[in-house]
């Protein structure tokens, strides 16, 4: 269980500009059960424009194409797409101090580094690019579908970078 987030530098979907928009999902899978499964949502910027929010969308889900299928394992994997959300984000990329917040569904803030020795993995798209691990100092999801907390555990922050079809 857990949340990835991006924010979008720049970038464009057939035109239409994407730059500066975030995106989350919240997702839940697990190695042990056949397959590993993912249910997830996606999570869009209630500011984004109707073409906008198409495209991301499409971008997120695996539907435009492009390096999804090597990036995100739910466009793969057998996946259940429980809800696509227009939301308002609070988001904060600043490096080591991250935090996501999505009103009344999801809160994600950043403590520090992760200090040990062992890498800290998982399939969070971006580590095949240098980036850094994190604790987190809180994790709470609270949505119709998926819900959970935690404290203190692992995240991972790093530039992304996608290329559609």
């Amino acid at each position: 269980m857990g949340v990835l987030s991006w924010l979008i530098e720049e970038g464009a979907s057939d035109g239409t500009d994407l730059s500066g928009l975030p995106v989350a999902l919240v997702v839940r899978y697990s190695d042990d059960e056949p397959g590993s499964p993912w249910t997830w949502i996606l999570y869009v910027d209630v500011r984004a424009t109707h073409e906008q929010r198409a495209a991301l969308e499409a971008i997120y889900t695996g539907r435009a194409g492009g390096d999804a299928q090597a990036h995100f394992p739910w466009a793969w994997k057998a996946s259940e797409l429980a809800a696509v959300r227009p939301v308002a984000f609070d988001v904060d990329h600043t490096r080591r101090r991250q935090r996501l917040r999505i009103r009344d569904r999801v809160s994600v803030r950043i403590r520090d580094r992760y200090q040990g020795e062992e890498t800290v993995s998982c399939i969070i798209s971006g580590h095949d690019r240098t980036g850094e691990e994190l604790i987190t100092d809180e994790l709470v999801v609270e949505d119709e579908r998926l819900q959970f907390s935690y404290r203190g555990v692992c995240g991972y922050g790093s530039t992304f970078d996608y290329a559609g079809a």
